[in-house]
């Protein structure tokens, strides 16, 4: 390894290496950037869930652009390990706008699962980076909704679909994914006023232990975090999606929700019925 750098945070620490290579930006760029994503995750979950994570920064010549991430649970001596692919050519516009980071480091927080299930992890995955980083400034909620608005459609089921655990395409693997832990997140905080919500199951799962390098099967998980909101949605909404296409009306959602579509924009009307659990998902504007 050429360079390698231990970032610690509240609840664990994260150990960096850099493999040989060039990258334009330096690899203090690089560092500022995982550290500022790891940064959302703490703020997320209140803590790093992984006591002991480490990440491999891997240089790829002739080449810019976005990361390229995959991470795994119990790897290299790691409870997660994450191996980044940096373009040599990356700028810090592309990490500036990184997503993939955030991303992977999130995996690091929930049990690892079966392959029929891994719709949760990736949905999971891809729900909860953009709101972490709303937690650290990077993002604003107004564009987290947009990007929901924009994409989450992507996730209803299509002809043939037959339920999440039984559906393995790129749309319901991600933003079907994607799109359970959205309808959890809003049935939490209906059945607790607001006070509870997808957040709260999640910490209670890292608290318990489930993280990416316990093998926890998704009845145990879901099970968990419902223990941590005092209601029972996730189990609930999993037996009904799991081996059924549901389809969720997304523009009475959004319009519940408070969310209108201007042009290329949005607008927040705050005397819809879930203004303020829009809120309290994502934050103000």
């Amino acid at each position: 390894m050429a360079d390698s750098r231990r970032l610690d945070m509240e609840g664990g620490s994260l150990e960096v290496d850099f493999a040989p290579g060039k990258l334009d930006v330096g690899d203090e760029a690089v560092l500022s950037h995982i550290e500022m994503a790891a940064s959302a995750v703490v703020a997320y979950f209140g803590r790093f869930p992984v006591g002991h994570a480490g990440m491999l920064v891997v240089p790829v010549a002739d080449r810019g652009g976005a990361p390229q991430g995959t991470t795994w649970g119990d790897r290299r001596g790691f409870q997660g390990f994450t191996r980044l692919r940096v373009g040599e050519h990356t700028t810090q516009q592309d990490l500036d706008n990184d997503w993939v980071t955030t991303h992977e480091l999130v995996h690091m927080t929930f049990p690892s699962q079966e392959d029929d299930h891994h719709w949760i992890e990736e949905g999971l995955a891809t729900y909860v980076e953009p709101l972490a980083r709303v937690k650290t400034g990077e993002m604003t909620a107004r564009s987290v909704w947009a990007d929901m608005v924009r994409s989450m459609g992507q996730g209803e089921p299509r002809p043939g679909d037959e339920g999440l655990d039984h559906t393995h395409t790129w749309a319901r693997t991600y933003w079907g994914g994607a799109l359970f832990c959205l309808e959890a997140d809003v049935e939490i905080r209906r059945q607790t006023g607001n006070r509870k919500g997808l957040q709260d199951a999640l910490r209670t799962i890292a608290a318990h232990g489930g993280t990416i390098d316990q093998d926890w099967t998704l009845e145990k998980t879901f099970m968990v975090g419902d223990a941590g909101t005092g209601t029972h949605v996730l189990t609930k909404l999993y037996a009904g999606w799991k081996d059924a296409p549901v389809t969720v009306d997304l523009e009475q959602l959004w319009s519940d929700l408070g969310i209108r579509r201007v042009g290329d924009g949005l607008v927040f009307d705050d005397s819809a019925p879930l203004a303020k659990i829009r809120e309290g998902i994502a934050g103000g504007n």
